[in-house]
């Protein structure tokens, strides 16, 4: 018995305009929505519908080609990493971006090396580049996208960095934020989670820095506490805790915070009498926590206005400056 290895044939714009009776040309100008090329309504509809029938799915990569740009926006996959306030975020500039027509793709790569990752997305030629972990960004990695045609190239980071428009996102802020708060309630031994999840290292390090940098200005210490996102590691922690000698915990993000929460109270240990505990992001689930969570709220600027950010770099290659990612602490009853 042998085994039917043929393969169909692709279906291409030549097989829509036959089947509409219409030339490739006018095929091109209603998939790609054309502007400036006027089609009329019934010939719209025979092309849209022999595209349905046949399964046809216009290639991007010659569309790109033609049209001379790309209408791609790449994200290095870290910002999937930050946690679900970011994540949700990153959900509504999906759908801000599609009102310009642009698609928002996201790149898995991991890189060590700035230059390689920028090499790496430049293959793809998209028309932006948006990297929430911009601190990694150098000048160098910026022209070698900006010579392979990336028009738009965006940035939160805690210092601007030559050729990228950068949105201010210091994360030792976050961590000098908890700190400064734990401190004020009395608390001096101060432990930083530290999460082993891989990606975290490049936001959790500056929030250990900063949380350092304000215990260096006062009678208090802080000892980063390596935890991954698990039941078992939690406990494990909590096991220890008391031996550890230490009476706060800044938890990197809420959802961390919970973990440890529900980890210390097995263990006997009474929040916020024994450890005060402060998040990150405010998320519903800080609220739900008993008792409710002390957090730091990342107030961003809005997906629309870095939708309208990108846009404008890759149009003209300038933007209007938007709102620094600024830290606020919500004192609830952890603390």
């Amino acid at each position: 018995m042998t085994r039917d290895t043929h393969v169909p044939a692709s279906i291409t714009s030549a097989d829509v305009a036959r089947l509409a009776g219409v030339s490739r040309a006018t095929v091109s100008f209603v998939l790609n929505d054309t502007q400036g090329h006027r089609v009329s309504a019934g010939t719209r509809a025979r092309v849209l519908d022999a595209a349905k029938q046949l399964g046809y799915v216009p290639h991007a990569a010659a569309r790109s080609l033609r049209a001379g740009r790309s209408n791609l926006v790449l994200m290095p996959s870290s910002i999937s990493a930050i946690g679900r306030l970011v994540s949700d975020w990153v959900d509504d500039l999906h759908s801000e971006l599609d009102r310009f027509g642009y698609t928002a793709v996201l790149h898995a790569g991991r890189f060590a090396d700035p230059l390689d990752a920028a090499r790496a997305w430049a293959e793809l030629r998209p028309a932006a580049v948006v990297a929430l972990d911009g601190d990694r960004f150098t000048a160098q990695a910026a022209e070698v996208l900006a010579r392979a045609g990336v028009r738009g190239l965006l940035a939160f980071a805690s210092h601007p960095v030559e050729g990228v428009y950068t949105v201010g996102f210091d994360h030792t802020r976050i961590g000098a934020t908890a700190a400064e708060h734990l401190i004020a309630r009395g608390r001096t031994r101060i432990g930083v989670v530290m999460p082993r999840e891989r990606g975290l290292g490049a936001f959790a390090e500056p929030r250990l820095a900063g949380a350092e940098s304000v215990a260096a200005r006062h009678p208090a210490t802080v000892t980063p506490l390596e935890l991954s996102y698990t039941r078992e590691s939690a406990s494990e922690l909590a096991r220890r805790w008391r031996s550890l000698g230490l009476d706060a915990a800044f938890t990197y993000n809420d959802e961390y915070a919970a973990l440890l929460l529900h980890a210390l109270r097995a263990e006997g240990i009474s929040v916020p009498d024994e450890v005060a505990l402060v998040g990150c992001d405010d998320l519903v689930l800080s609220t739900l926590q008993q008792p409710p969570l002390t957090t730091v709220r990342l107030d961003m600027p809005s997906a629309a206005q870095i939708a309208d950010a990108v846009h404008e770099l890759i149009e003209t290659g300038t933007a209007a400056p938007v709102p620094a990612v600024k830290p606020v602490l919500v004192h609830r009853l952890t603390s």
